[in-house]
């Protein structure tokens, strides 16, 4: 990529038209936590509380400088706002083409963030089916198709992240944390450090149920995972960019942490009761590696916060989640004697702490015993395991259905 800095700098002046640098935060909590220098890079205080804007402006502004054109784009987030703003922003025609499952807040968002230079399509069950319509819609139109990141112009735009950060810290990071979903931000950022901070060593986050960049490091190309956890939409992508691969192959699969889902939702949560800092899963990766990263004291780290458009009905499963990450809340399935008092004896088992989120009984007076389905809480994990061997002792049967991923889809 020959003169990539210098393209990166005069997008950065042009995307000045926008919006100013976000801001470059150190983090105290997270410093003292990991005996390191730990800043946020503030993507979600762009307009659209994303980055997603910069690759949309820059790859409009190189097409007859945006105004005029036709652009079109698949997206069910922070792509679809980025793109709808740039179109405004520009006087340029946007079709987007939305699943139809996308909820109503992130259609209402775009809508209000392109006005009336945008037309929103709703198409498709799955993302693929909406890709798919989009691509041939912009063929048949002439239009230009706006990859989230798989283009020359968006991973570009998205660079300027990594040239702002080189101004506001005054110098190189020891370590910069990237979320990597298609993989846009992360190849722009290292491209860019590669020429004007080549010290600085790179970590990239993935959800668990979507590492593609690892896989395709692994493997030595981009493969199509199976299955992906969509939990964290805003990088739960199943194959990472051709163009972005090329760019990030030279990378070892060590680099790439896999962050769990549930673990995420701590993460969040953390963010939110600690910092008063609103992220989404996505936005929240880059924070949750630092968990796994060796040997961060006495560094100077950057991690790059990608998105804070959450929604907040969403709450509710976040703490669900966090909380079973946690160790503070479990479920079990309890085989029980259909005898009077049996479930009084149950109750005097739990601890001071323990409460109980969840019950259900089915009784069946064919059967001498009934199942229950009851949902704990408590204040520690160690409160539960002590729970679990006083079950055993008073010979009730159990089964810890907290982490069974299939039963848990069912029953909780």
């Amino acid at each position: 990529m020959e003169n990539f800095a210098a393209s990166v700098r005069q997008a950065e002046v042009a995307l000045r038209d926008l919006f100013e640098p976000t801001p470059l935060q150190k983090n105290d909590h997270l410093s003292a936590r990991y005996g390191a220098e730990i800043w946020l890079k503030r993507e979600d205080l762009t307009p659209v509380r994303s980055y997603k804007l910069r690759g949309a402006f820059n790859a409009m502004r190189k097409i007859a400088g945006g105004a005029g054109g036709h652009f079109v784009c698949a997206s069910a987030g922070n792509h679809a706002q980025g793109v709808a703003y740039a179109c405004r922003h520009f006087g340029a025609r946007g079709t987007i083409f939305m699943p139809v499952t996308t909820p109503q807040q992130k259609i209402a968002k775009t809508r209000i963030f392109g006005g009336d230079a945008v037309e929103i399509v709703l198409t498709g069950d799955y993302f693929d089916q909406t890709l798919a319509a989009s691509q041939e819609f912009a063929r048949a139109q002439g239009a230009t198709f706006l990859s989230p990141f798989d283009d020359p112009d968006v991973i570009e735009g998205q660079a300027t992240v990594g040239l702002e950060i080189l101004s506001q810290l005054g110098g190189a990071p020891d370590l910069v944390v990237l979320p990597v979903g298609g993989g846009g931000l992360a190849s722009g950022i290292t491209a860019l450090f590669a020429e004007l901070a080549p010290a600085t060593q790179a970590a990239f986050a993935e959800p668990e149920g979507g590492s593609s960049l690892r896989e395709a490091l692994v493997t030595g190309s981009p493969v199509t995972l199976p299955a992906v956890d969509t939990f964290v939409d805003g990088a739960a992508v199943a194959r990472i960019g051709a163009l972005p691969f090329s760019i990030l192959s030279r990378f070892r699969p060590g680099q790439v942490h896999a962050a769990p889902e549930d673990r995420i939702c701590a993460t969040m949560l953390d963010m939110l009761n600690i910092e008063g800092i609103v992220l989404e899963p996505a936005g929240a990766l880059a924070v949750d590696a630092l968990r796994d990263i060796p040997d961060l004291a006495g560094k100077r780290v950057v991690c790059v916060c990608s998105g804070g458009n959450f929604d907040f009905e969403r709450l509710p499963e976040v703490k669900e989640r966090a909380q079973r990450f946690s160790g503070l809340k479990r479920y079990f399935i309890l085989r029980m004697p259909q005898r009077p008092g049996a479930l009084r004896d149950f109750l005097e088992l739990l601890g001071p702490d323990d409460d109980v989120a969840r019950f259900e009984y089915l009784k069946k007076s064919a059967r001498n015993f009934g199942s229950i389905l009851i949902g704990i809480e408590t204040s520690h994990p160690d409160n539960l395991d002590r729970l679990r061997a006083r079950l055993e002792e008073a010979g009730i049967g159990y089964r810890d259905i907290t982490r069974d991923p299939v039963l848990s889809e069912f029953l909780i």
